[in-house]
């Protein structure tokens, strides 16, 4: 049956033919290949992904609460826990959210205190000395029986060694203008802190190390 066909088929026409047809199919073959995939990556995709993590802007409030409860401008008093003179070790400044904070730490025992608001002019235990101070209201902060120099060891030994004048500006403080020593005399320790206005202020003790902390509204 097949004779009448052999010379069509081996023919330089049907040769051309056959692989035209193959081209063709193999086109469209490839074409539905890539269709295939182009969808299958479209629908594993999916959505972008959230972030694992996220960032934000830290809030400079405090929420509406007050961090400076109970606090006035009215003295405040403390008993003293010491057996014997406190001795001031370090003082610090520094400025919170809502409060200007100075800390009188001392080596093992807070002594008695009075925290107040007095009138200028300032002056020095022991030699009355006049004392100036940056600040357009001044809190006194008087503290017995403390020193800063210890002399129960042979001639003395100088326990705290810091400034007697510290500027609030050097520690970054809103309504703290300066802090400046108005006595060290007969286990009287006494500095005054100048501020840029009369604010409420508020007055606590920690221990372990022992310190004696008064914080400053700044707002």
């Amino acid at each position: 049956m097949l004779d009448h066909l052999r010379p069509f088929l081996t023919s330089r026409k049907y040769a051309r033919r056959i692989r035209s047809y193959a081209f063709v199919g193999l086109l469209a073959a490839t074409l539905f290949a890539v269709s295939a995939c182009g969808e299958s990556n479209q629908r594993s995709a999916g959505p972008p992904a959230t972030p694992s993590t996220t960032t934000g802007t830290t809030s400079t409030t405090t929420g509406g609460i007050d961090p400076l409860e109970g606090a006035d401008t009215t003295p405040v008093e403390g008993e003293s826990t010491a057996s014997e003179t406190a001795l001031l070790e370090r003082i610090a400044l520094g400025r919170h959210e809502g409060y200007d904070r100075v800390v009188f730490q001392f080596r093992a025992q807070l002594p008695g205190y009075r925290v107040e608001y007095v009138q200028r002019p300032l002056k020095e235990d022991g030699s009355g000395n006049p004392v100036e101070i940056q600040g357009g209201a001044v809190v006194l902060v008087r503290m017995e029986p403390a020193s800063g120099f210890d002399l129960t060891t042979g001639e003395g030994v100088m326990v705290y060694k810091g400034a007697r004048r510290l500027e609030g500006s050097a520690a970054g403080t809103a309504v703290i203008r300066e802090l400046v020593r108005t006595g060290d005399f007969e286990a009287v320790l006494s500095w005054a802190i100048g501020l840029e206005e009369r604010v409420d202020f508020r007055v606590s003790a920690a221990t372990s190390p022992a310190r004696l902390i008064v914080d400053f509204r700044n707002h």
